[in-house]
């Protein structure tokens, strides 16, 4: 009974799930400073949203070495905007009750990007089909998706800095005017927390 529950809730996030091509979904959220976030606001800029759980033993790894907030730093020098986005249920692993957690957390491990937005009810994350954390998204200026996927081609709970990179490679063929030659790869992790 209890597969069969998981098995259909899958279903229902998969079938929300946005591909390379389609139109961002519009949100609007609250970051690590109590203040409301929209994906508007971003509009002309490459905007890359990542789903994390400060708790997952495959997110952890990378902000433990410094690699994500490395790659964050990178993205937000050249101008872009990272958001990350935590969807964790009330009583699930990963859930920050207010936006003074997630300031506590954003500063105790040094984050890089353009804000820490909670959403706790998991409407932006479902919108997305965001399934796992990491999982990670792209949307260039006019707000249609450009890459949809894992972080890097690693999917093992560590941080190799040597496995090919998903991210840092859409962001310099973006910076080069090219199109992104991986534009969609099977997100691995931990469930998001819904």
């Amino acid at each position: 009974m209890i597969r069969m529950v998981i098995v259909f809730l899958f279903s229902i996030v998969s079938a929300f799930s946005v591909q390379v091509g389609d139109k961002a979904p519009a949100f609007e959220l609250i970051n690590q400073e109590g203040k409301t976030v929209k994906l508007s606001d971003y509009l002309g800029k490459v905007v890359i949203l990542e789903w994390t759980n400060p708790e997952c033993p495959f997110v952890k790894p990378h902000y433990n070495s410094g690699g994500m907030q490395k790659q964050q730093s990178a993205a937000t020098e050249k101008g872009m905007i990272w958001l990350q986005m935590n969807s964790s249920a009330s009583g699930k692993s990963g859930f920050l009750a207010n936006p003074e957690a997630a300031k506590s957390l954003y500063e105790s491990q040094k984050m890089k990007s353009s804000g820490y937005l909670l959403d706790p009810k998991g409407t932006v994350g479902k919108s997305y089909g965001a399934k796992t954390t990491p999982h990670l998204f792209m949307i260039d200026p006019q707000g249609v998706i450009i890459y949809a996927g894992a972080i890097d081609a690693n999917p093992q709970p560590d941080y190799d800095p040597k496995a090919q990179n998903y991210i840092e490679l859409a962001i310099k063929e973006i910076l080069e005017g090219k199109k992104i030659s991986v534009s969609s790869t099977k997100p691995y992790g931990c469930p998001v927390k819904y």
